[in-house]
């Protein structure tokens, strides 16, 4: 008679509790997650993506009751990590997808997997824009004087690699601009810092937290940002979208399911992320990596992955792009 009175106010009590929202949300939303989530990041620790995924990590984990953990798999462009999620049956596997998978797919047949197809949008992260860079003692004074002198004369461009968001924006701009901006690749922003403080290289496309503390050194002068706005750090820097709307262009982060996590994880998820994204205390520990919080539904990350893609593809076409 105790046991089963017992049971009934048991019952009852989490009855009550469900309706308050007392319980924990994997008790009251379904079962998933019902383990540990697997964060694939495709790169090596230290990047901005990485320390933001980890900052999310400490925080969504307690909100599903399942704690996130982070996995590094670096090598190969990002393609073995990614590879190894869209491989997997795991159905508590996540990818933290970037910039390079809008590229990629444009560039190489024999990738293994599909964006569209083999990935679910969970939602954005992150990004960062690119800064038009030069040495602190060039003629080159501002934006429009690059434009100017780069419609009639040939002006060596670096950056980060052949097939690289920089490579692919020096090339928009020549193809919209009808530029002579020669792109001298690189094996990385940190490569072709000597070249271009020294002057080497008159111009170089690079990654706003790399080039920024150059910039405020006094080793470098900006000239132009591919944010849409102004960036707060770098006051009176053009943004290049005053010569068209199609050169706002970021390097991104954004997170993605494998295809076996259940529709309704990744709703639920998509939820949580939105929720960390806004909170002062995570935007202010983005800053701190150089990149600014992005929130975007699962709709709107598969639609700006696919503009994404479209974009890039037409770049690579049109400018007879090719890997080494």
């Amino acid at each position: 008679m105790n046991a089963r009175l017992n049971r009934r106010t048991l019952l009852a009590a989490s009855a009550s509790a469900v309706a308050s929202g007392a319980l924990p949300s994997a008790f009251a939303q379904g079962t998933w997650p019902t383990k540990n989530i697997t964060v694939i990041v495709p790169f090596a620790p230290g990047g901005a993506g990485n320390g933001s995924v980890r900052i999310l990590a400490e925080i969504i984990g307690p909100k599903i009751g399942q704690p996130l953990v982070v996995e590094n798999r670096a090598g190969g462009g990002g393609i073995p990590g990614t590879q190894y999620v869209t491989n997997s049956n795991d159905d508590h596997m996540l990818l933290m997808g970037s910039t390079s998978m809008t590229i990629l797919p444009a560039l190489r047949n024999d990738l293994g997997f599909d964006v569209q197809r083999d990935l679910k949008p969970i939602g954005m992260i992150s990004s960062q824009p690119l800064v038009f860079a030069v040495p602190v003692n060039s003629p080159i004074k501002s934006l429009d004087d690059l434009v100017a002198r780069a419609k009639t004369s040939e002006i060596s461009a670096g950056n980060s690699g052949v097939g690289t968001l920089s490579h692919l924006t020096t090339e928009l701009l020549n193809r919209k601009l009808g530029l002579k901006l020669l792109a001298v690749p690189y094996k990385g922003d940190a490569q072709l810092i000597p070249d271009l403080v020294g002057g080497t290289i008159q111009l170089a496309v690079m990654n706003l937290p790399v080039a920024l503390p150059l910039i405020q050194d006094g080793r470098l002068r900006a000239i132009a940002v591919t944010s849409k706005k102004s960036v707060a750090s770098l006051p009176g820097v053009k943004t290049l979208n005053t010569l068209g709307p199609e050169f706002v262009i970021s390097g991104w982060a954004a997170l993605f399911a494998g295809r076996n996590v259940p529709a309704a994880g990744v709703e639920r998820f998509a939820t949580e992320l939105r929720a960390a994204l806004q909170l002062e205390s995570v935007q202010e520990r983005f800053a701190g990596f150089g990149v600014t919080a992005e929130i975007a539904t699962p709709a709107q990350t598969r639609e700006y992955v696919a503009t994404e893609m479209a974009r890039w593809a037409d770049v690579v076409r049109s400018r007879g792009i090719k890997l080494e």
